[in-house]
């Protein structure tokens, strides 16, 4: 019996890198007992940071990239990084949050399992939601699928010094994502900074994203901004392929009518130039 648990071990501990997790679904599902997992724990040779997760007992500090590899790559789980965090990592953040610890807002239509809120890390997961997209298929990070998840708004991105990826969503997905979020004034001034130093978008993206988008208010707001700033991108989309819905929608209160895309926006935004 010692020799199996003994190859059993050398296997997952040669799954583990630097800084690597798995958790208890993908230990069940490979073959590892909840009997088996609990001893190699009394052993030191796992070590549980919280319920239902693991690492090498060499692990010191637990990174988000890891944990979110876990969950796409080895539970297979439809999440990806998106919104506010996506953008932030590719350079795209109007104002540094000093002191603050980081948020890592996580979308998609598998709900994270309860053990990534009790991890002992610098900064913390907040899982959004589903988001205005529909819902993909299970998100991989292998090149092969690079072209599929293109299609979907979503990269994957090196974000770690080990080269290891994850699937993120690409700046014109992350864009259109914050622009869902729940409309106030402090948002709208927060996208129109960030719409501004989006020169680079890929109309082409751009396009089959405001297709498949299902929050008319994203579509609305993140044009309304992207004509604000008259970038050239902007320009080439064309706008009556695309579901804008009916009606006025107010983003504000006692904000000013945009009569092009029917929504109320921050009176603030006059006293910023474009």
């Amino acid at each position: 019996m010692g020799k199996p648990k003994q190859s059993k071990l050398n296997h997952l501990q040669s799954q583990l890198g630097a800084n690597e997790v798995v958790s208890a679904r993908w230990l069940r599902a490979h073959g590892y007992s909840t009997g088996l997992v609990a001893r190699y724990v009394r052993s030191g040779w796992l070590k549980s940071p919280a319920r239902g997760i693991y690492t090498a007992p060499w692990v010191t500090d637990l990174g988000w990239e890891s944990v979110l590899r876990s969950l796409q790559q080895r539970d297979g789980l439809r999440l990806h990084v998106g919104g506010r965090f996506a953008l932030a990592w590719q350079g795209h953040e109007h104002y540094l949050r000093l002191g603050e610890s980081p948020v890592i807002t996580l979308y998609g239509n598998d709900r994270p399992p309860g053990w990534l809120a009790e991890l002992p890390m610098q900064g913390k997961f907040l899982y959004v939601g589903a988001g205005p997209f529909p819902p993909t298929e299970p998100v991989s990070s292998d090149d092969a699928d690079a072209e599929a998840l293109y299609r979907e708004g979503l990269a994957s991105l090196d974000t770690s010094s080990n080269g290891e990826p994850v699937v993120m969503s690409t700046v014109e997905r992350a864009m259109l994502e914050l622009c869902a979020a729940k409309a106030n004034t402090a948002l709208v001034l927060e996208a129109d900074a960030l719409m501004q130093g989006l020169a680079g978008l890929r109309s082409e993206l751009v396009q089959r994203l405001l297709g498949r988008c299902r929050s008319v208010q994203a579509k609305r707001l993140f044009l309304a901004l992207a004509e604000r700033h008259s970038h050239a991108w902007a320009s080439k989309l064309d706008l009556e392929a695309v579901d804008l819905g009916r009606g006025n929608r107010a983003l504000v209160e006692g904000g000013r009518l945009d009569r092009k895309y029917q929504i109320t926006l921050p009176r603030e935004l006059d006293e910023v130039l474009g």
